[in-house]
């Protein structure tokens, strides 16, 4: 009797050892499966953020080689003249591109209202890229045009009544004319000349000057 019961316990304890394995087998590839599905994520977010990064690269190495090549249909203004003078200034360039100007400067910004020439113009000496859109280009353009200033310092965007065309990009003594807010070369425009070498006063700031109305950021 105690042999029969011995070897049933033995024939329990084996039994209870194979359910153990095959538990424990159960259980690895439980985790293998979850570790394997988590590493696969892993990777696929890797390889999404490096993709993003090397897009990222190429797009700003390409800018960067559109803004040193020449961009076609500016107008150079070499020889405007830039003193401070008080009261309002008939400019030869409309917009203007320099020239004589109010001693304050307008605060750079996004302005849902038309901003004073002569204190713009001290802005464009100071490194700022004024672009100024005929008022009834439309919403969507203008959305365009505020999405494409976006967060930058040194731009200043208005509208400007009578312009002669939808949209105008001027920086210190040069402008660019285009028909559509779309027009890639306003993207170039603003690469290459916010506080770019045609700046008369590096350094010098585009805050703490003028707040004209409108200002909406």
């Amino acid at each position: 009797m105690n042999k029969k019961r011995s070897q049933e316990n033995q024939d329990r304890q084996a039994r209870l050892a194979a359910v153990q394995a095959q538990q424990r087998a159960g259980e690895r590839k439980r985790n293998a499966a979850i570790f394997g599905g988590i590493g696969a994520v892993i990777v696929a977010v890797i390889v999404a953020v490096v993709l993003v990064i090397v897009s990222q690269v190429n797009e700003n190495r390409g800018r960067d080689e559109a803004a040193a090549q020449d961009i076609e249909g500016v107008q150079e203004y070499p020889d405007v003249t830039f003193e401070h003078v008080a009261g309002p200034v008939e400019y030869e360039q409309s917009p203007p591109v320099g020239g004589n100007h109010n001693s304050i400067w307008t605060n750079c910004g996004v302005y849902t209202e038309p901003v004073p020439n002569e204190n713009s113009v001290h802005s464009m000496e100071h490194g700022a890229v004024w672009i100024t859109y005929d008022p009834e280009i439309g919403q969507d353009q203008i959305d365009t045009l505020t999405e494409l200033v976006g967060t930058r310092s040194y731009v200043l965007l208005s509208p400007y009544p009578a312009l002669d065309v939808p949209v105008a990009a001027s920086a210190w003594g040069l402008q660019l004319k285009v028909d559509s807010a779309d027009d890639p070369r306003l993207q170039t425009f603003l690469d290459k000349y916010v506080r770019g070498e045609q700046t008369r006063e590096p350094g010098a700031a585009c805050s703490g000057g003028l707040t004209p109305p409108g200002l909406a950021s």
